[in-house]
């Protein structure tokens, strides 16, 4: 096999005309930095000539804490971290992956798209769930071969298992359809893949915003037509740092936990006579909230209370970023996070003996140190219960927050965040 060198790289991305796209998704892009390294290494580790390379951004939530499950607005982002291919064509049906840190070889048939019970849960049953949502589109699928290593830790709170999806999605698209499935598309066969055939009950805002890309505000009242609003923002023109932290704890038998969420809020709509609860007025809800609550009890009436506040708080995230006005931004997060622990109730899992909350003591530790700088904010960060939180920092504060947060969480606990403009695509063409 032909030996690509760093140099050889550098010049590849400077003859494709790829310096800005590789600044937007690295930040850099030449010899001996690390992302070059890194896709140095992995073509090094190819056991096949590799002709493409290919990147599917993880994902941050800005706003909008569990609203798209009934139909509400979000507010996210992706990120650098991302899941990194090098690809080559076969001439056969079967989709072979490798991947680091990872012993076993990943392999389908593309004309065995039927989903397998023995595959639920695993990374295969995602592979085939994609494959199988690309037909049942309209597109085409074949063979290729693709070594992968990801950023995008799992259980990072950035969404692996979306990046992963979504790219896997992208490189059918590029080698089989020409580029011509739209991303959100994309976006939409990857969630198929993740409740159809890996079993989990997943929302679309992960896969919407590793396929796209950029902030964005996505409004799902309409599910087979979602409306997707860029939102232009600079975040290093700011003074503060965004963070994730993870706590430690895991997510691990905590599926009803957040199964309960859309479930209970569905339980409220189905009393107000609708589906979901985006298709009733908060008026009418708080109209009958008496009944409701007599009914269903209490936790199932605040988070329904929630979805409403926090829908509504998307629209005002948005429009404060557009409108360059951060500090009231930090203020609208500040309520997000308050309404998720506080009314959603998702910081605590619900079988915790009190032993284990490590969600929120990271966010309670967070509290007690932004309250004496007077400035900083953190909140809960995706589905909740376990596995991180997301901070703003101020820039004179990021080395003390993230010296106390490593000591008490652990050295690897706190990453910082950069977002990215561009979603998931081919970056390279390397033959």
């Amino acid at each position: 096999m032909a030996v690509i060198t760093q140099s050889h790289l550098n010049q590849l991305i400077k003859d494709q005309h790829c310096e800005d796209l590789f600044l937007d998704i690295y930040g850099e892009h030449e010899p001996g930095q690390p992302a070059i390294k890194r896709m140095q290494k992995l073509i090094d580790d190819c056991d096949f000539e590799p002709s493409a390379l290919f990147s599917a951004p993880g994902r941050t939530e800005l706003g909008g804490n569990h609203t798209d499950h009934n139909l509400g607005k979000v507010l996210c982002a992706a990120v650098r971290e991302d899941t990194l291919a090098a690809v080559s064509l076969r001439d056969d049906n079967k989709i072979i992956i490798n991947s680091e840190g990872f012993r076993q070889q990943f392999e389908i048939d593309v004309a065995e798209v039927d989903p397998r019970s023995e595959e639920l849960g695993t990374t295969t049953s995602l592979i085939r769930g994609v494959t199988a949502g690309i037909v049942k589109h309209g597109g085409r699928v074949g063979g290729f071969n693709a070594r992968v290593t990801s950023s995008v830790g799992v259980g990072s709170g950035l969404s692996s298992s979306a990046s992963f999806e979504v790219l896997i999605g992208t490189i059918l698209n590029d080698l089989y359809n020409a580029g011509k499935i739209p991303p959100e598309k994309i976006a939409r066969i990857g969630q198929f893949a993740e409740n159809e055939y890996f079993g989990k009950p997943c929302g679309l805002m992960d896969q919407t915003a590793s396929a796209v890309g950029g902030i964005l505000e996505i409004d799902f009242e309409s599910p087979d037509n979602l409306k997707i609003r860029p939102v232009k923002f600079d975040m290093t023109r700011t003074d503060y740092t965004l963070l994730v932290i993870n706590t430690g704890s895991t997510h691990t038998d905590l599926t009803y936990a957040y199964a309960s969420i859309p479930e209970e809020m569905r339980e409220v709509a189905k009393i107000l006579d609708v589906g979901q609860l985006r298709e009733i007025e908060e008026d009418v809800f708080l109209d009958k909230i008496v009944g409701i609550r007599k009914e269903l009890g209490d936790r199932a009436v605040l988070r329904a209370l929630h979805f409403y506040r926090e829908n509504a708080r998307v629209d005002q995230m948005a429009a404060t970023l557009e409108e360059d006005d951060f500090e009231v931004f930090l203020s609208l997060v500040s309520a997000s996070g308050e309404s998720s622990r506080n009314i959603l109730q998702n910081a605590i899992p619900p079988h915790s003996d009190g032993k284990e909350q490590g969600l929120a003591f990271a966010l309670g530790i967070s509290q007690l140190f932004f309250e004496q700088t007077e400035r900083g904010v953190a909140r809960v960060h995706g589905g909740g219960f376990a596995g991180t939180i997301q901070a703003y920092v101020h820039s004179e504060d990021i080395d003390e927050y993230s010296k106390l947060m490593s000591t008490l969480l652990g050295p690897e606990s706190v990453k910082v965040l950069q977002l990215r403009e561009h979603g998931a695509s081919r970056i390279l063409q390397l033959s």
